[in-house]
């Protein structure tokens, strides 16, 4: 029904910026909740950022808060995450998700591929 499309991720210096991009298709963009985990090499995904159907909140995880700042453009049907100070502990896959009604933040309906983001000391 929901297809999430990623992008943007590269290789970035630590200190530096990236935004990655997720391009939704199907369903009713305005009416999901979207988000972003990311999920580094050998361990467990882990959630990033959320925000509300219309952008007006926005919830982030303790590692990443003062940091990156998630938004979307319901118009666009996209969701953006742009990263800042960087640190090569971000160094991971991150993955767009959405979710008509997200209970919890770790539970989410619909995922896409993936973009890497590798920071590099």
């Amino acid at each position: 029904q929901v297809q999430l499309i990623e992008s943007g991720g590269g290789l970035v210096q630590a200190g530096g910026s990236v935004r990655v991009s997720c391009a939704a298709s199907g369903g009713t963009f305005s009416s999901f909740f979207m988000g972003w985990f990311r999920q580094v090499a050998g361990q467990e995904r882990e959630f990033v950022a959320a925000i509300a159907r219309t952008g007006g909140s926005t919830y982030y995880s303790d590692s990443v808060n003062g940091r990156f700042t998630i938004s979307r453009d319901n118009a666009k049907r996209r969701v953006y995450l742009q990263m800042s100070r960087l640190k090569p502990e971000d160094t991971a896959v991150y993955y767009c998700v959405a979710d008509l009604a997200p209970e919890i933040w770790s539970r989410w309906d619909y995922w896409g591929q993936g973009t890497q983001v590798t920071v590099s000391p």
